[in-house]
């Protein structure tokens, strides 16, 4: 029978694969977490781990068995957590991730509203992109994940409940006012994150060219840096522009394109009162974004 210590330890090598760094994590002695290595060999009947040199390596079988040890140590952590808010919203703790944007508007507007009407809720934020967030949230490692997806993107995978929350527009960012995609087919452009380059590419096709990216950056500030330096053009997000919008730049809105913001969970309903009280929240503060098409130098 597998045992969740066994497990844990397991996790824990995997993440840092080395015994003394996990030994060092959990507070156990490297003897320790060697024995329950063993141990749970031996339950499993399977070889996990290879020592070479001084070292060691998780077979795939370990590689297998960590990556499902990860996500059962999440579940049960939060379970634990979910089992102390049940008695009310007095006390508990939800974990919710988020990009830059979002944890600049929507979360703490969410926050404001969460701290008058459950006091005793702490809120624990992390800055993380939506594929992270939500591989996050299947280990069990947070307990929302709010994200940004294109209407016709491939549907997540069915562990995870999305709840629509708003629309975001996008705007072209540029030097120029009452500017278009047309108008930059030869332009450099500032690129971000993988979702947001795809979110890029699909606007520039529509409008007949692909972009040239010549530039990389997932800050919204240093992105309107770049483009009133002349570097080069961009698009972002209301919620970006929200957060942080310079005088030099224009922010022309692409008419049809947008990109919705989910609050995402993992698992079966219904969602703790704590995670509920959170999603509420969230729901209640995701106004839609005023759209803005031209700034003033």
């Amino acid at each position: 029978m597998l045992s969740l210590v066994h497990l844990k330890v397991l996790a824990a090598v995997a993440r840092h694969e080395s015994v003394t760094e996990a030994a060092r994590e959990l507070h156990y002695s490297q003897p320790s977490v060697s024995h329950h290595l063993s141990r749970l060999e031996a339950a499993t009947g399977v070889r996990l781990v290879q020592r070479i040199g001084r070292g060691i390596r998780l077979t795939p079988e370990g590689w297998l068995l960590a990556n499902r040890a990860a996500e059962i140590v999440g579940r049960v952590d939060a379970a634990t957590s979910e089992l102390a808010a049940q008695v009310g919203l007095r006390s508990g703790r939800v974990r919710l991730a988020a990009n830059a944007s979002a944890l600049s508007t929507i979360v703490p507007r969410a926050a404001v509203t969460l701290a008058q009407a459950h006091p005793g809720l702490e809120l624990s934020l992390i800055d993380r992109h939506p594929v992270e967030a939500l591989q996050m949230l299947r280990h069990g490692e947070i307990d929302v994940a709010l994200v940004f997806r294109h209407a016709d993107a491939p549907v997540e995978d069915d562990g995870f409940r999305l709840r629509h929350l708003a629309d975001d527009p996008i705007h072209l960012i540029s030097q120029r006012p009452d500017d278009s995609l047309a108008n930059h087919r030869h332009s450099a452009w500032i690129g971000g994150c993988a979702r947001c380059q795809e979110e890029l590419t699909a606007a520039c096709r529509r409008a007949g060219f692909t972009p040239r990216i010549a530039s990389l950056s997932d800050d919204m500030v240093v992105v309107q840096a770049l483009v009133a330096a002349g570097t080069g053009v961009a698009i972002l997000p209301g919620l970006a522009l929200q957060a942080h919008r310079r005088p030099d730049i224009h922010a022309s809105e692409l008419t049809g394109f947008r990109r919705q913001i989910h609050a995402a969970t993992y698992g079966e309903p219904p969602d703790p009162p704590a995670v509920a009280a959170v999603l509420a929240a969230l729901a209640g503060a995701a106004t839609p974004t005023t759209s803005s098409t031209t700034a003033t130098p």
